[in-house]
């Protein structure tokens, strides 16, 4: 939590703005009711009407005053709460950026968006329901009891007295009280989401009905833990306006025996009595003091898990013409997972060279490829570009100077125009439409897409994906699966394309398809997680091993079909 107070401070300009504009509101209030009270007992002895008349005026000047200075108080606390949201929101994200591709191999998407958002709004509420709230009410009940002092002591001793076990004790044995508060909330939050990103794979093999069965289940836990949660409130501001309510009668007790031992003017017998009823409703926002803080506490404890992942020192990339490319004793699992993804891989890509890899699926070629462009770290060895460690360099220095195509892209919802400009903001109308055509897709620059492409086809997303690959003209290409749903003329074209774009740079190639890998330098063959083998194309096919036998296989498919 000190990371918290910290940001807080930062803003305290602002809180000690806050806090005046506060202090003001709650001992204007007093006044107010104070002098309420004292002109009632005065107008009861029938003084001259000057008199009621001054009074009255001051009563219209505490008005005034308890208004204005609680609308400065809203208004420049707010200031902070919301000041104070955006330095945790961009706190969190400056941390969360550098592990991104670490964390989907430890949390659901669901997961991080609850922590997300969920979390960081828990920590909105610290400076208005947990730090602001106390300090307040300390300086109205300063400020009260020394003037309560002037008429009795011992009244301004049972306001001390019931501060503190108002603001101290009862908050105290609460925070003390151990409870353990049911995480429906962010449960459901995750389910949600996994169900909304997953729907058309449910619906296809009929368990929406069972999914949304468990969500509502879920749901309904949710309320209960929300009415627990809300009656638990409610008793703490009991508790807290019990304490407050004996303390008043015990001042109205004491004040009368005083008035019948002339040891207090019957006069500020009222007043008295309204000055502890009022600097009381200060304190009732201390009643959830102790609720707020163990929701902020463990919310910062569930934001600072995600971003305690460590971090490397990583430094630019130093900018060339040419990379090379070399892995060493490279190992890779995934988390809580004992079986082994990629197991010793060795190898050397020179400035320019032109890679295929190939090898059935879950052979680990997509996985070497994540390792290539930092989406995964090795669990152990060690990648290297032009001799640097890649662990050493910073993602955006890197992506920088790739050009990187994924089985799966991303898609924004806009027009075909804003989505080639993420390769090249620069670009004009002019090259993304040579983008397009040179990709043959058939699309105007205007035409809409909708979020993650579903309204394109799948030929579609990968040529419009290859077309920002064209635009990006990236030192290193790496593309993965790129034309598995186009048709073999298409196919050819954009292969062609492919080669003639990129005769002065490094290109690394997964396919599953076996044609026109002789254009390639050099082939390797991945296998249960290992580089079988490698070579040139006419290498691999006279030593007759794993790529033999793959491409005889093809050959007869081909043959068949």
């Amino acid at each position: 939590m000190q990371e918290l107070y910290e940001m807080i401070w930062r803003e305290k300009k602002e809180m000690l703005l806050a806090l005046i504009a506060g202090t003001i509101s709650g001992l204007t209030a007093v006044a107010l009711f104070a002098q309420s009270g004292y002109l009632i007992s005065k107008a009861a002895l029938m003084p001259p009407f000057y008199v009621i008349l001054i009074l009255t005026a001051f009563l219209k000047i505490f008005g005034v005053a308890k208004s204005t200075s609680k609308y400065a108080e809203r208004y420049v606390s707010h200031r902070v709460t919301f000041s104070l949201l955006s330095a945790i929101r961009m706190r969190f994200f400056d941390r969360l950026e550098p592990i991104a591709n670490q964390l989907f191999l430890h949390y659901q998407s669901g997961e991080l968006l609850a922590r997300i958002t969920n979390d960081v709004t828990t920590l909105q509420n610290f400076f208005l329901r947990v730090v602001y709230p106390p300090l307040i009410a300390l300086l109205v009940f300063f400020g009260t009891v020394i003037f309560t002092a002037f008429f009795s002591i011992w009244i301004a001793l049972l306001l001390v007295f019931g501060f503190l076990f108002v603001a101290v004790i009862i908050p105290a044995l609460l925070i003390a009280k151990k409870t353990q508060p049911a995480p429906y909330k962010r449960t459901l939050m995750t389910e949600t989401t996994e169900f909304l990103y997953g729907f058309r794979e449910l619906k296809n093999h009929h368990l929406v009905d069972e999914k949304s069965k468990a969500l509502l289940h879920l749901s309904d836990a949710y309320t209960e833990e929300v009415k627990k949660e809300q009656q638990a409130l409610v008793r703490m501001q009991l508790y807290n306006q019990g304490a407050s309510l004996l303390t008043v009668f015990l001042i109205v007790t004491i004040g009368a025996y005083f008035v019948t031992t002339n040891a207090l003017d019957g006069l500020y017998l009222a007043m008295l009595l309204l000055i502890a009823l009022t600097v009381f409703e200060t304190a009732i926002p201390l009643a959830t003091v102790p609720h707020h803080y163990k929701g902020a506490t463990l919310a910062m404890a569930r934001l600072q898990q995600v971003t305690a992942m460590p971090e490397t020192d990583t430094k630019p990339l130093a900018i060339t013409n040419n990379y090379s490319l070399q892995a060493k004793n490279v190992h890779f699992s995934y988390v809580h997972f004992n079986k082994p993804i990629l197991k010793d891989i060795q190898f050397t890509i020179q400035p320019s060279e032109k890679i295929a890899i190939v090898g059935p699926s879950g052979s680990g070629k997509s996985t070497l490829f994540q390792l290539l462009i930092k989406g995964l770290e090795p669990t152990s060895g060690q990648l290297f570009i032009n001799g640097e460690l890649l662990a050493n360099i910073e993602e955006a220095s890197l992506w920088s100077q790739m050009s990187v195509q994924l089985q799966h892209n991303h898609f924004f919802s806009g027009t075909i125009r804003d989505n080639l400009l993420l390769a090249n903001e620069w670009a004009t109308d002019e090259q993304l439409i040579n983008a397009l055509n040179r990709a043959r897709l058939s699309k105007s620059l205007d035409d809409v897409i909708l979020e993650k492409g579903e309204n394109l086809s799948g030929g579609e997303r990968q040529r419009l994906a290859f077309a920002r690959t064209l635009l990006k003209n990236g030192v290193i290409w790496l593309l993965d699966e790129p034309f598995t749903s186009l048709d073999a003329v298409t196919e050819r074209a954009l292969f062609h394309e492919l080669l003639t774009s990129t005769k002065e740079r490094t290109v690394i190639l997964i396919t599953h398809k076996l044609d026109g890998l002789e254009k390639m330098d050099r082939i390797f063959v991945m296998q249960d997680g290992q580089l079988a083998e490698s070579g040139s194309y006419e290498q691999l096919l006279v030593a007759k091993g794993l790529f033999f036998e793959m491409k005889h296989i093809h050959t007869l498919h081909d043959s068949t079909s």
